[in-house]
């Protein structure tokens, strides 16, 4: 006798068949594929993206993989791909500049908000900074250069969250309202590159690049930080235009 739970391997059809599909389905789609009635898909699809496991885009009722079977992957084992393609880009810039360089993912938290999460890090532990998070550490990414580029090209991204909430103020620079959010990522999709004005700290500025897919969605940021006088140096232009060059060197590498 079989002891497979019926409701567990059809939720489980549902996200391989969007893996395999390879793009955002609807309900209707699903459905039909696996052979299930309408009703049966919406409560499981439902039930999955409570979880994080998909994500509904809300202008075209579609669904795709969530981010967090992309950040549990993360955590099998020491070292994956994904980490080993980008870590060779992140230490030639933390060996031209000599500043922390951080890569991120967006993820959420147990209360459904938006979270950047460090996942690889190069720095010198020689050269102090007031703060300076390890892997796995999270930041509201509304406050953070990588949390700004993946809210604004980031696929699914609900934005509407922030009108919401309060925005938690770290320093007098930190936005905190919804209308100055949006045009601030309003500039940052025009120009490309995000940057913290010591935002999360004070004394610490911070510069960062999307790492775009092949339909130009961030599936993650990359960032250079460091003391405010040492990053506004007359090198920052250089730092910005390295920056984005690696960025867009690690997502040719995921195309």
């Amino acid at each position: 006798m079989s002891e497979t739970i019926l409701s567990v391997d059809r939720a489980l059809d549902a996200m391989l068949l969007l893996y395999k599909n390879g793009q955002a389905m609807g309900v209707s789609e699903i459905a039909r594929e696996l052979d299930l009635h309408k009703s049966t898909v919406h409560r499981i699809l439902v039930t999955l993206e409570t979880k994080g496991f998909v994500y509904k885009n809300k202008e075209t009722d579609k669904y795709w993989l969530g981010l967090k079977i992309y950040t549990m992957g993360l955590l099998i084992g020491e070292k994956l791909s994904f980490n080993d393609i980008i870590r060779p880009f992140a230490k030639a810039l933390f060996e031209e500049f000599g500043e922390v360089v951080n890569v991120s993912i967006l993820d959420k938290d147990v209360n459904e908000l938006y979270k950047s999460v460090i996942i690889l890090k190069e720095s010198n532990n020689k050269k102090v900074l007031s703060v300076n998070p390890n892997i796995g550490s999270s930041s509201a990414p509304y406050s953070s250069s990588v949390g700004k580029c993946m809210l604004a090209f980031g696929d699914g991204i609900e934005l509407e969250k922030y009108k919401e909430m309060k925005l938690k103020k770290y320093t007098e620079y930190t936005i905190d309202n919804y209308s100055d959010l949006i045009e601030e990522l309003k500039d940052v999709k025009q120009k490309g590159f995000a940057i913290d004005r010591e935002e999360q700290e004070i004394g610490l500025y911070c510069i960062g690049a999307p790492i775009l897919d092949k339909n130009g969605k961030a599936i993650a940021a990359i960032s250079i930080s460091g003391p405010t006088a040492r990053m506004k140096n007359n090198e920052l232009e250089k730092k910005i235009e390295r920056l984005v060059q690696i960025a867009k060197q690690i997502g040719n590498e995921f195309r």
